[in-house]
């Protein structure tokens, strides 16, 4: 189900400068104050997992994409993953959750090269090692 809401052109423009640039370490998306588009809520270059979590507040929805770096097991080097966040707490209002849920795929389709995608409604689905065990599988 599509919801009508637009992809704002910053958007693609901060995803491709984390992408590429490999100065921005994660984006955090959300809905413009009308509800009409995606828009860039934060971009920040903070390599500390626990700041970016902080900005994906206890009661409303977010995307984001991390650009999340891992050791290989058995020290075969480091490895990267730009990986999706679908935040949708449980503490969201209805509303905003369907209408996000919605508005995920005009986004989603818009990234092209997220290696791997993390839906979350409580902290502990986005903590660093749950995070961790999904993109390193088949690293």
């Amino acid at each position: 189900m599509a919801s009508g809401v637009g992809v704002n052109p910053q958007c693609l423009s901060a995803y491709q400068e984390l992408k590429l640039g490999k100065k921005t370490k994660y984006i955090v998306f959300g809905l413009s104050p009308d509800n009409t588009e995606v828009i860039v809520l934060k971009s920040s270059s903070s390599q500390d997992y626990d700041e970016f979590l902080a900005d994906l507040p206890e009661t409303e929805c977010r995307w984001a994409v991390y650009d999340f770096e891992f050791e290989k097991e058995g020290g075969a080097g480091k490895r990267n993953k730009l990986t999706f966040f679908s935040w949708a707490p449980d503490d969201s209002k209805i509303k905003q959750k369907m209408l996000f849920a919605s508005s995920k795929d005009a986004l989603r389709r818009s990234l092209v090269g997220i290696a791997a995608e993390v839906q979350g409604t409580a902290y502990d689905e986005v903590a660093y090692e749950s995070v961790l065990d999904k993109v390193s599988r088949g690293a």
